[in-house]
């Protein structure tokens, strides 16, 4: 990966949305529900507040549905979080 983080950030890479109910049918993003974005973080930056989360790349994380800065480089999406806007993470 290219991209290193600065300060106290976290790269992530957004996992799909789409969300599948119980009989089969796909809930397109446009439905309005208030869950949680889910993320597989890409790097890390070298804070002593995003060491304190013990983190390492390839663990998944939940974060707020509107945190962090959107990215596309070279064509894949990517989000910087901070540290404070990492709510969980998912083992």
């Amino acid at each position: 990966m290219n991209l290193q983080p600065v300060g106290d950030r976290v790269l992530v890479r957004p996992l799909s949305e789409e969300e599948v109910t119980a009989s089969g049918l796909v809930l397109p993003d446009t439905v309005d529900r208030e869950k949680k974005a889910e993320g597989e973080v890409v790097a890390l930056s070298d804070s002593e507040d995003v060491k304190k989360l013990n983190l390492k790349v390839g663990d998944t994380v939940l974060y707020g549905k509107y945190a962090g800065e959107d990215v596309d480089y070279k064509g894949e999406d990517f989000k910087f979080l901070k540290d404070d806007e990492i709510l969980a993470v998912v083992k």
